[in-house]
């Protein structure tokens, strides 16, 4: 059997209280409290990505370390795929609340990476 391996995970994000939080050149951004899913991708060392993001201290490299290095913000699971990551983003339901959130470098033409549930009340 031959299987492809994983190359798209999946973070999803719990917030329990509302955050304003700048992101990079996007500038402040309100996150309400809620579920998130954020989809990603790496060519390799797809479980040393996904470990960095559990990590509260790094260095700030991508839209996602600003919010995954908050105190606040608890990844409460993980999906990995071998379809390619704009493919899984585009079919993963969710509002975007943040254009560009984590798609600078979208090749597909998504309006972010990083999509809110549903939120707390």
């Amino acid at each position: 059997m031959n299987s492809k391996p994983f190359v798209t995970y999946q973070l999803i994000i719990l917030l329990q209280k509302n955050l304003n939080l700048k992101i990079g050149s996007l500038g402040e951004c309100h996150f309400p409290a809620g579920n998130y899913v954020y989809t990603g991708s790496a060519k390799k060392n797809l479980e040393q990505r996904i470990k960095r993001h559990f990590k509260k201290e790094k260095k700030i490299r991508w839209h996602i370390d600003y919010l995954t290095s908050h105190p606040g913000v608890k990844i409460i699971e993980v999906k990995r795929f071998s379809e390619p990551e704009c493919q899984i983003n585009q079919k993963t339901p969710g509002e975007i609340l943040i254009p560009g959130f984590g798609a600078s470098d979208c090749k597909a033409h998504c309006d972010a990476h990083l999509k809110l549930m549903n939120k707390l009340t």
